[in-house]
């Protein structure tokens, strides 16, 4: 038997760019906060996660059923089902996308493929985690460039890019503050990089956007061979539980992140789920309506509470409550759950996701009995 107490442990053994990671944080799930609390599951309100409150569409819930007899065998590892409905969906060939578990995988394939140590990546400050993590986990430099007005500031990202930059990453609609950029002004500055950086455009909420705010930006790649864009079915598709994500880009890019891409890594549920989500375009439609819906009602909310909050193109809002970690902690023992974002740079803010009506109200009359309190 091994001693395991001698010699170097793992941590020691670790590559340091991995021992300096914080693992990500994720949204306290409702049963963790049950065990912590004694409140019943079903008195507890999630606005963490920025999922759909309205679930999953009833076609996608039993394509997934119906593939439950296929789980003894592998799924289809080329996805060819689902890059099909895509192509036909957006005008695309196979060879232009990349399948993930969730578009997470994808932002994580195409850093493997580019990045390491000697390189550097851009992003705003008050992005999405996931980028410097990606960025961290390969030992490449993390060039996190300040924002504006909680927003990406273009031409300083621009600026920051040097020869060792490898890749920028721009969020439109951004996470978690919600912030958009004009769809012209994004394809400018894409098509302004210079030859050796790759474009990643993360549009994980694209479709809450009206068509005025949405750019073309999935055409775009045919014009332009170092971009790559990136979407997901987690949001308002409502498939978060199944995990399934798409890249499009130009084909020698997308064979590019084949190489490295798990095999097998998007399951048959969620292969079988997304292609009837893709096809459900009555659910989607009501799923931007009830977040409209829901987004008048929790800046109003918050308007007449006098609260502060970033005005958001997603489906969540961040909310200004001064300590956030001390309302975060009262929100909780109430049964709301939401998301400290303090990783983010952001101390005093909480985001919020819209969920149902009576989900929404829950969370505002709430926090008007804790800042009434205070």
């Amino acid at each position: 038997m091994t001693d395991l107490s001698m010699g170097k442990g793992c941590d020691a053994l670790a590559l340091a760019s991995v021992r300096g990671i914080a693992a990500y944080q994720t949204g306290k799930p409702i049963a963790e906060l049950a065990r912590e609390t004694g409140i019943a599951e079903s008195d507890i309100v999630k606005l963490a996660s920025n999922e759909n409150p309205l679930g999953m569409s009833p076609s996608a819930m039993a394509a997934a059923a119906a593939a439950l007899n296929e789980l003894a065998r592998y799924p289809d590892g080329a996805g060819f089902d689902l890059k099909a409905a895509l192509s036909g969906r957006f005008g695309l060939s196979p060879a232009q996308i990349v399948l993930g578990n969730g578009s997470n995988d994808v932002l994580d394939i195409v850093g493997r493929v580019f990045l390491g140590p000697g390189t550097s990546a851009v992003y705003s400050q008050h992005a999405f985690a996931v980028y410097g993590l990606v960025c961290q986990t390969v030992g490449a430099e993390r060039i996190e460039v300040p924002a504006r007005d909680y927003g990406h500031d273009l031409a300083a990202m621009r600026a920051a890019i040097r020869p060792d930059t490898r890749i920028v990453w721009i969020a439109n609609p951004n996470n978690p503050t919600g912030t958009l950029l004009a769809p012209e002004a994004v394809r400018e500055f894409i098509f302004s990089l210079p030859e050796h950086v790759v474009a990643v455009l993360d549009e994980a909420y694209t479709e809450y956007l009206t068509p005025a705010q949405r750019g073309d930006s999935l055409a775009w790649v045919r014009e332009h061979p170092r971009l790559l864009v990136t979407r997901t079915f987690a949001k308002i598709h409502g498939l978060a539980g199944l995990r399934v994500g798409f890249g499009v880009g130009e084909p020698t890019l997308i064979d590019l992140c084949n190489r490295v891409r798990q095999p097998f890594n998007v399951n048959s549920l969620a292969l079988a789920a997304a292609v009837a989500a893709l096809g459900d375009e009555d659910f989607v439609t009501r799923s931007a309506a009830a977040n409209r819906e829901g987004m008048a009602q929790m800046c109003a909310g918050l308007d007449a509470l006098g609260v502060p909050y970033i005005p958001s193109a997603g489906n969540f809002v961040a909310v200004e409550v001064g300590d956030a970690a001390m309302v975060n902690a009262g929100l909780l023992q109430h049964g709301v759950i939401v998301r400290p974002v303090a990783g983010y740079g952001m101390p005093r803010h909480l985001r919020v996701s819209i969920g149902l009506p009576h989900e929404n109200q829950r969370f505002l009359d709430v926090l008007a009995g804790l800042l009434k309190r205070d």
